[in-house]
């Protein structure tokens, strides 16, 4: 009999154990080329709190809180610290709080711990601890604005130059055509005088213009 009792007790404490255990999950490192990363960190409890807190650590010796958030069902209480750029969101469903932090530095590369406290009721309960996540922050390289190549810029002044020597063609043509219509116009309609014209002297005083003499006698010569 007692050995049941003793059963039972063990049973039931090691039930308590689990129940009160809070186990951790986040990724073993994170790059970030553009100064911004998310770290998501995944908790399993089965307990009966209804008051968390989630907080971010920097360092082997955690000793610096990098930003964190408490939160009893809707209520949600950020607190950062003023060399972070942090928000922290946290889905109770999917017992998941994500870390978003932005405008990192290269000096800020480092190993991070997700810590998640059960505040209450009592007993008071966090996770064990975790691998961690090193956060690599790599150095943005500025890229040189472009310069335009010298093959490029030479296929501009090919292209400007043959577009500016087909234009003074066509206008070139077109003035040669207008010229030689207006020729042709002006030969058509010139009023050419055929009569013979002697120079002026004194053998050429009386000089009348030639025209045929009319015999008027033909024109009479049925008149009786």
């Amino acid at each position: 009999m007692i050995f049941w009792i003793l059963a039972a007790l063990s049973f039931i404490q090691a039930a308590e154990v689990t129940e009160n255990k809070i186990l951790v999950e986040q990724p073993p490192r994170i790059i970030t080329v553009n100064e911004n990363a998310t770290l998501a960190c995944k908790y399993a409890y089965n307990g009966t709190g209804n008051e968390f807190r989630a907080s971010l650590n920097k360092g082997t010796d955690r000793a610096v809180e990098v930003c964190s958030v408490s939160w009893n069902g809707s209520f949600h209480n950020h607190h950062s610290n003023k060399e972070f750029s942090c928000l922290v969101a946290v889905d109770s469903h999917k017992k998941q709080v994500n870390f978003n932090l932005w405008k990192l530095n290269t000096e800020q590369t480092d190993i991070y711990f997700c810590k998640i406290e059960v505040m209450f009721p009592p007993p008071y309960i966090y996770n064990d601890k975790s691998n961690g996540t090193v956060i690599h922050v790599r150095e943005m390289l500025h890229q040189p604005p472009e310069i335009p190549s010298a093959t490029s810029f030479w296929a501009l002044v090919v292209t400007l130059g043959f577009l500016g020597f087909y234009s003074v063609l066509i206008t070139v043509a077109f003035v040669i055509c207008w010229w030689k219509n207006k020729r042709n116009r002006i030969l058509t309609s010139d009023y050419m005088n055929m009569t013979p014209r002697l120079p002026p002297g004194p053998k050429n005083k009386h000089y009348q213009p030639y025209a045929p003499t009319r015999i008027h006698t033909e024109y009479r010569s049925w008149e009786p």
